[in-house]
């Protein structure tokens, strides 16, 4: 039981989940961005674009 509860304290002390979670956190933040900006400059982009294949 001693053993048990060891694992417990270590795992809940770890900061590798601190670290997990604010990975994730700044990867969510990175894909609300490139979300927005795809949003605000995708209609634009797709003009252009087919702009182009036109002229070609």
């Amino acid at each position: 039981m001693n053993a048990i509860r060891r694992l417990y304290v270590r795992i809940r002390e770890s900061p590798s989940g601190q670290t997990m979670t604010e990975y994730a956190m700044i990867v969510t933040a990175i894909a609300v961005v490139v979300y927005v900006g795809y949003q605000a400059l995708g209609t634009s982009l797709n003009a252009d674009i087919a702009s182009l294949d036109n002229q070609l």
